[in-house]
């Protein structure tokens, strides 16, 4: 649900008259939601339902993930409307935003605002009433945290990224909470990897849109980091933060010794691409490790999940 899990969005123009017709308000609701964004966040969520499944669940429990997924999808679509409102100022000065709906003058900022809103509510009343409390309050703490604290925060220091890291692992963890009714050990290590991923691919997309942030008053850590210094060290600690955490499932029994073969693997491969971009700081291989972050994370939660104890 964070920005630290955007995928760089493709400008789509709309004219006028376009954005007067009732189909393109319904393209420009559905782009509200960032549904790139809100795939990975179901992604991560249904690990998480899976992971704390029983060994034999039965068929009993696919209800119940199509619930918890339903009601996941729509907190996310609120938050990422919500934020959209929230910043909709300084996306109209960001040549990678200012095509949303809000600054190219398809919706409102009141029916943005309302949208987003309303999403977030029903998605957390809905995952009370069908899944449980426990999963409906986490989703909350995700919705409020990532709309009324990270948001705001973006605009003061380029420390929101880490607080822009909660919201965004806790998917996982509301999967866990749907399937088990508690979060456990296993729920907390998907949280952190979750958290620790985010880190270093956030600095890749911050770094190829540092004058889009530059422009726009974001003083994101490559716009006012000038030598590269602190660049260099966050991507690098964080990736190898990541390694050590995405190996804990196994070391904690959750997950079997192919799934510990793989997480090392993927991790160094993505650490390589993070020292190459340390290194050489160009378009292309900031494209590519964020390219290497994007498939990185869901083949390693795929690889867990085939590969449960």
């Amino acid at each position: 649900m964070s920005d630290t899990l955007d995928i760089p969005e493709a400008a789509s123009p709309v004219s006028p008259s376009d954005a007067l017709a009732p189909t393109a308000r319904l393209l420009a609701y559905f782009e509200l939601t960032k549904p790139r964004i809100a795939s990975l966040v179901l992604v991560a969520t249904a690990i998480g339902f899976f992971l704390a499944l029983p060994a034999s669940p039965g068929v009993s429990m696919i209800p119940l993930l199509i619930h918890t997924l339903a009601a996941t999808a729509m907190v996310a679509a609120g938050a990422n409307a919500v934020n959209q409102f929230a910043e909709a100022e300084l996306d109209a000065k960001m040549e990678r935003t200012r095509n949303r709906p809000i600054p190219s003058g398809r919706l409102t900022p009141i029916e943005v605002g309302v949208f987003g809103l309303c999403l977030a509510v029903f998605g957390v009343a809905y995952l009370a009433l069908a899944v449980n409390t426990l999963a409906a309050s986490i989703a909350a703490v995700t919705f409020c945290t990532y709309a009324f604290v990270y948001t705001p925060l973006k605009r003061v220091t380029s420390l929101c990224v880490f607080v822009g890291a909660i919201p965004g692992a806790l998917p996982p963890v509301i999967g866990w909470a749907g399937a088990s009714g508690s979060v456990t050990i296993g729920g907390w290590l998907l949280f952190a990897i979750v958290f620790f991923w985010q880190l270093p691919h956030f600095v890749a997309i911050a770094w190829l849109y540092q004058d889009d942030y530059r422009r726009a008053g974001y003083p994101m850590l490559p716009v006012i980091d000038k030598e590269g210094t602190r660049t260099n060290l966050h991507m690098i600690t964080h990736t190898v933060g990541l390694i050590v955490v995405s190996l804990l499932p196994a070391m904690a029994s959750i997950a079997g010794p192919t799934y510990a073969v793989a997480a090392m693997i993927l991790g160094v491969v993505f650490l390589g691409v993070g020292i190459a971009f340390v290194v050489r700081k160009t378009q292309k291989i900031a494209r590519l490790h964020l390219l290497t972050s994007i498939i990185y994370l869901p083949c390693l939660l795929v690889i867990m999940t085939l590969d449960k104890v």
